[in-house]
This record gives C-alpha cells, structure tokens and sequence, in this order.
C-alpha cells in the first residue's frame, strides 16, 4: 500500500490511478479521516451534522485532512474558502459507483445499445445529492480528470474512480448542473504524455472555435408525435411514396446579416415550404459536432451532440416534432466510416489508437485525411451502434442515411498495391464493417419498426438491402448511383449526339430488382467543379429549363424511391455554396418558377398515383413499350399498380417535336395527359393532347390497341386511361 506521501506525490504530479483509495472518507486504526486535495482553496471546514468542523492545512500544496472517533455524515459537506469567495459543496470521493457491473460488461461486449446512459455526463440525483456523473472510456490511460470551471481547467483536482479492468472511468461531482463547460484530461500509462479531450459521448458542445463538451439533458422534451409514430410503425414503406427533400440547415436559408436559421426558426420556414412542395421526408446533412463548416457536418467530432450551430438538442427535437406533425419524416445523414484527426476529439484518444487502426494502411483514409474505425473493437463498436440507436431513439429520427459505405467495405478502398492488409481469409472485404452493417441494421429494424436505413454504396456489393438472414447486409435501400451518373451522363450530352448513348437510359433496368433503389440527385452532384443540375443541361437558355424539367420527369416516373439536395427544386444556377444561403431571388423569374411548379406537380403525382410508387422494387411494376428508339431518342414505358391499373410514360429527350408518334397501349379507351413538362404552367412550348385521345386497334409495340400523341420538345408526358 502506498504510503501517505506517495499518495500525495501522485496526486499532486496527477498520476493517481486510484484517486478514491486516498482521498474521501476512510476508517483507520484512531477512527475516521477525511482527506481533501483543494489547491485553490484557503481554508476548508466539513459539516459534521451539528457544526462546522475546520480541517487542518498537511502544507501549502493543497492537501486538507480532519480526523476524529466520530464517523461524519456519509456524504460530507464541505465549505470551501478561496481568496475573493467561498462555496458549499459535497465532496465528491465520498459517493460510490453508480455504474453496473451488468452494464460495464454488455459494453465490453459491444451490446450495451444505451451507452451513452452509461458514459458521458448526466445531471442526475445520487444519495439524495444531486449533481453530474462523468464517465469515459479510456483503458490505457493512467489517469483520467475531469476539467472545467467548476475547477480551474486543473487536472489535479478532480481524478476519477476506474472501474476495474473495465477502461472506464467514473466520477460523480455533486452540486454542479446544467450548461457546465468540461473535458477529460488523460495521462497515458506507458509515456506520461498528458491530452485535454472533448468528451465522446458529449451530449452538447461549445459553440466553434471552442471545443469543450456541455453538461445537457437528455430527458424532458414533451413528444407530439405519437401520431406519427404509430403510422410509422404500421407503414409499408416498400409500396408507399418515399421522395425526400435534402437539406443542409447551414445554408437553405440565412437572416440578412448572415447568421444561421437555429432548428426552430426553420421548423418555421422549411417544414411547410416541404409540405407544400410534396416531399415526403426531409433528410438532413449531418448536424452532430463538427468544428469546420466546410466539411458539412461529414468530419464529426461530436457523434451524441447536435451541432451548436443551430441551438441546443431540444431545438432540434423541436424541428423534428414540427416535421411529424406535419406528416413529414427526418432522416439523418450518419457518418460511422471515418472522423477526423483533430487533436482534441477521438484520434488517440487516451494516446494510443483507440477508436481507429494503429496501422495506417486499415486506419487512415487517404483521400479524406481522416481516421477509420476499429469495427472489430467491441467498445467501438458499441460506440456507433449507440449512437444510431441514440438518435432514433432520443430524436424520433426516422432514418439514418449511411455515409460512404463503399469505403467501409473494401480494405483496399481507394488504395495501391502495398498499401492496405488482407482480411484473415486473404481477401479485400471489412469482415468486421459487414458484421457491424449487420448487427446495425437488425438493431434498428427490431427496436424501431418502420424506420430506414439508407445505404451510400456505389460498387457492386451484392444483396445491400437485402435481410441479414438471406445473407444480405441488412439495409433498406441503396442509393441507385449508377443510374443517377449514366442518366446526367447522358443529359449532359448534346441532344443530337444522344442516339448514341440511348443505352445509358436502358441498361439500369438490367440490375434494376437486384436491389431496394433509391435515385438521388443529391449534395455531391452540384459541388466541386461538377455543376448544378441546370448548368448540366446543354443549349440554349430554354432547352436548359426543358431538359431539367424532362429529366425531373424521368426520376419521378422512374421505378425507385426519390431524393433530391435542395435548390434542385427551382433550378439553382451554380453550384452549392456553403457559406451562404440558395439562390432564392431566382424564384421571382418565371422559368425557376416554372421549373419549382413542375417538380411541385410531378411529387404530388408520384404521391397520389399508386401506379407510380407502390411496386417500385418489383419487376411487375415496369414494362418497357419501346426502350430500341435510339434515332429519335425516345423512351416509352408503362408503371403498374398492384391492382393492375397502370400510366403510360413517353420522354422525348430531343428538341424536335413528334407530331402522330404511336406507342401501344393494352386496353382500349380513352387516354388523357396527367403531366407534361412541357406546360405552359411550367414555362414550356405549351404543346401536347389536349382534353385526350382515344385509342385504335392497330397493334404496336406488341400490344393489341395504340395511340396516336404529339410528343413536345424535350420533355416528358404521362398518360392514364380514363374510360
């Protein structure tokens, strides 16, 4: 047993492993001590149930001491007295454990699915005191404190309780709350080197520049959504519209000045701009910490906290509560492939590789300059698989849309020869990701019916939405990025060199049911150099509006779920800025107008015609009619409803109009137009069939009846019989 000068030695060079075993209340062979390590403080007294009893000054090293035959109260009261002000405070090596050992081993074990209840800070009540537990994970480190105001930002001060062999560490301070700015300071075991940390599972954060985690409530917020979240537990979202509205909250809109909408203010703005355009989610960049605005929310060094950028954790719970009740779902981009190196977040976090690789060649992504998790580490595995269930639990998120996938399932992901290690088995694929993809997606499908998970995934993979006990990765949908870069490949093209690409429109259906698709027009397709969706399109001024508009037709007629980043909507002119707010004088010209009525129109009409939406992953629920018309660049298809009824879909991707254009119907009857792009409504030619057409027994395109139609200049119409 260390001797008393040893203890005080270790303190005070604040290398104590075992804080609690010294200081505190103890029992001795005279009676009892109580030992307090304050060395700020000029005069300490504790409170012995009758009076204040003064403790003696060891030296001018801040140690304290009182002793006597009589046991103090079992929580002792301190009064502390420093050179302009004296407090009242517990003393917080007087409280033990709160923490299970039931808990502490489904954590190691990788299944404690609440560990952030468990890690982290928590106001909460202990022994009648009430006050904040602080817990983190940091099995290498010698020494772990607790930093803040409540203590000068000095390590010495508040050392925590480890719990075993466990690498967690404890410490429940009494008589501080909310709103507490604080940090972890750790010491490394093996080289004594000493880092200042943000907590992991920080609930909220200091706003930018600053870093220090923020003592928040995770409880409180009263629910309107229960609606909502019985609909959603009933949903069949396979055959139900699913059409979500991108949106990164930075820079939608902005005051005049410059400062950011905070959640409530655009729960005010964007949720009924939302309703109103016929989208039926919102998905939103990632909104956890982060310290750079231009890494948009995708460098997190903040996973359990919502960004201080845009208010405090109940505001968001707020915006999401507006959207519920609103009938609109929240889908939150998620990034567990990587985080950034900053110094003060997870890299080395108590001065080994803990959360990532020691190895570079699994451990770092080159081409981002960021770290990537140990999935095969059950604590760092736990600490996502908490945070997904964090979020759908403590923010009613309706799903997670999983950022860049692909580079979490290929060990050579963006890699040369040499630069990357082999699975066990010799090969290139993350056992561990696809394990954890896994574990993830049965997790949210059994403890959150209804909700989604979206997979970022841009290789082959087999079977990504496919169950997990069909031997699929689990997921809901994936993002169909072939056919999003084979469609504005081929747009981008001159109308008159189409013919010669026509195949980029009809080879997607080739693949088309290997998976649950998603067709995104999404974030990354309007940055860095690739243009925004307008500047895509070629010709002049109205051929550009016109091919967006028939391009929009396409997508939403198209079989798949739907997704487009905002400013798509009316036509943004350049690409997405971050620092600053969209375009939005555009819509007082009528060609951007045109172009947001259109899309307007056209969600309405995916949401309300069951024949566009309800087989979207079935191959009963397509057929081509003539997919061979490459000379005149013309698709025609039919989309089926489960009942059988059916719309007729004819896109003319080039600026000639067709006058008499057939296209084979099956049944007989009368046909009517319930859409065309090219409107006048939507700033188009205005040409098209009238009140509708009738149609013939001349057998085309293998079918029994046809129609005879004018097809306008690069644009889209959809047909449905009325008779």
């Amino acid at each position: 047993m260390p001797s008393d000068t040893q203890n005080k030695r270790s303190i005070l060079e604040a290398r104590h492993h075992d804080p609690f075993s010294y200081l505190g209340l103890h029992q001795n062979r005279s009676g009892w001590v109580l030992r307090v390590f304050q060395p700020h403080a000029t005069e300490i007294s504790v409170h012995d149930g009758d009076t204040w009893q003064p403790l003696v000054r060891d030296s001018s090293n801040g140690f304290y001491h009182w002793q006597g035959k009589k046991a103090l109260p079992a929580r002792c009261r301190l009064k502390l007295n420093f050179f302009n002000h004296a407090i009242e405070v517990h003393d917080a090596y007087c409280f033990g454990s709160s923490i299970s050992e039931h808990d502490l081993y489904l954590f190691s074990q990788g299944r404690l699915e609440q560990a952030y209840r468990m890690l982290g800070s928590h106001h909460m009540e202990c022994d009648g005191v009430w006050g904040v537990r602080f817990a983190v994970w940091a099995p290498n480190a010698e020494r772990v404190s607790v930093v803040g105001d409540f203590n000068g930002w000095d390590g010495r001060v508040c050392p925590m309780r480890a719990l075993g062999s466990t690498g967690v560490w404890e410490l429940f301070m009494p008589d501080i709350g909310l709103g507490e700015f604080y940090k972890f300071e750790i010491r490394n075991r093996n080289s004594g080197e000493v880092f200042v940390k943000t907590d992991p599972y920080g609930l909220s954060f200091e706003r930018r520049p600053g870093t220090a985690s923020r003592v928040a409530v995770l409880d409180g917020y009263e629910w309107r959504d229960a609606a909502w979240q019985d609909r959603r537990a009933n949903r069949d979202w396979m055959h139900q519209p699913l059409n979500v509205y991108e949106v990164h909250a930075g820079s939608w809109k902005r005051h005049w000045d410059g400062r950011f909408y905070n959640f409530r203010e655009l729960a005010d703005s964007l949720v009924p701009y939302v309703q109103d355009m016929g989208f039926t989610h919102i998905e939103l960049m990632p909104i956890s910490e982060h310290p750079l605005d231009e890494s948009w929310g995708y460098q997190t060094t903040g996973y359990y906290g919502v960004t201080s950028r845009f208010g405090t954790p109940d505001d968001f719970r707020y915006f999401v509560d507006a959207c519920h009740v609103a009938g609109i779902g929240v889908i939150l981009d998620w990034v567990p492939a990587h985080f950034p190196k900053d110094a003060f977040a997870l890299a080395r976090f108590d001065g080994t590789a803990l959360y990532e690789h020691e190895d570079p060649r699994l451990g770092e992504h080159q081409d981002w300059g960021t770290l990537i998790f140990n999935y095969g580490r059950n604590e760092v595995r736990n600490f996502l698989l908490a945070n997904a269930h964090f979020w759908l639990s403590e923010f009613h998120i309706d799903g997670l849309r999983v950022d860049a996938v692909a580079s979490m399932l290929y060990l050579d992901y963006s890699r040369q020869a040499g630069q990357w290690l082999p699975n066990k088995y010799g090969g290139r694929e993350n056992i561990e990701a696809v394990d954890f993809f896994r574990e993830l997606n049965v997790m949210t499908h059994e403890r959150f019916p209804g909700t989604l998970t979206l997979a970022e995934e841009s290789t082959s993979w087999p079977m990504v939405s496919r169950p997990t006990y069909l031997g699929g990765l689990g997921f809901s949908m994936k993002w169909n990025m072939g056919w999003m870069n084979d469609t504005l490949d081929y747009i981008e093209h001159e109308p008159v060199h189409r013919r010669y690409h026509h195949n980029s429109l009809t080879f997607g259906q080739l693949y088309n049911y290997t998976e649950n698709f998603m067709l995104p027009f999404s974030h990354d397709e309007v940055v860095h150099g690739k243009k925004s969706l307008l500047d895509k399109m070629p010709g002049d001024t109205w051929q550009k509006f016109a091919n967006l508009r028939l391009l929009f037709t396409y997508q939403m007629t198209y079989p798949g779920k739907k997704l487009n980043f905002m400013g798509n909507e009316f036509a943004q002119g350049h690409e997405w800025k971050v620092g600053s707010e969209l375009d939005w004088y555009l819509l007082g010209r009528g060609e951007h107008s045109g172009v947001q009525s259109a899309l307007r129109d056209l969600n309405r009409l995916y949401a309300n015609v069951p024949a566009l939406h309800e087989q979207d992953f079935s191959p009963e629920g397509f057929e081509w009619l003539d997919c061979n018309n490459a000379d005149q660049s013309v698709l025609s298809f039919r989309r089926f409803a489960r009942d059988g009824s059916c719309v007729v879909v004819i896109l003319n991707f080039t600026p000639v109009p067709r006058e008499n254009y057939r296209v084979g119907v099956r049944h007989k009857g009368r046909y009517r137009e319930i859409f065309n792009s090219d409107s006048h409504f939507y700033g188009g030619s205005n040409m098209g069939n009238g009140l509708g057409m009738d149609t013939s027994d001349i057998s085309w395109n293998g079918e029994p009846q046809s129609l005879t139609l004018t097809l306008p200049p690069l644009a889209g119409v959809v047909l449905q019989r009325v008779l």
